[in-house]
């Protein structure tokens, strides 16, 4: 049996994916000195913006698109949703960041965290197809431009940094 999200329910689990993002930066950043350090804090926090930017995108969610697709008397679909974040394996993976043991490039870890993003996009492409129409599908495409402009960045940096 498919289970049908609604906006707001993807707009919960990219918040937490982009709080896991940002976790993931300032793990790397624990590691690293000088420039290094203060890019990776500085993608952390390019981080907490899009949290934010997708809490206010939640905010204007309409009721209909915030409509419970399933009965949860226990309210058990939040730990539900927060595992498919935390588990999704794409931004931020939490077991990802653990793995940090201070020998990574710079070039390492940017070309894991764009590995990272782009499984991120292949989720919320896989989750858009489960949201129906009604329930603001359309919605899921400006969490996926969000991810898309994310990735240019980090290749943009990549680049540069490359000689």
């Amino acid at each position: 049996m498919a289970y049908d999200f609604n906006a707001q329910e993807v707009f919960d689990m990219a918040i937490r994916i982009e709080e896991n993002g940002a976790a993931f930066y300032r793990k790397a950043a624990e590691f690293q000195d000088g420039p290094d350090k203060n890019f990776l804090i500085t993608l952390a926090r390019m981080e907490d913006r899009h949290k934010e930017r997708f809490e206010k995108m939640k905010n204007k969610v309409s009721d209909l698109e915030k409509s419970q697709t399933v009965f949860d008397p226990d309210e058990e679909l939040v730990l539900y949703l927060r595992a498919m974040a935390d588990g999704h394996g794409g931004e931020g993976d939490p077991e990802i960041a653990e793995r940090f043991t201070g020998e990574e490039t710079m070039e390492e870890i940017i070309t894991t965290a764009i590995g990272l993003e782009k499984e991120s996009i292949l989720f919320y492409l896989g989750i858009k197809d489960l949201v129906p129409p009604k329930l603001g599908r359309e919605k899921i495409d400006q969490i996926i431009e969000e991810e898309k402009q994310h990735v240019a960045q980090l290749k943009g940096f990549l680049k540069k940094s490359r000689p």
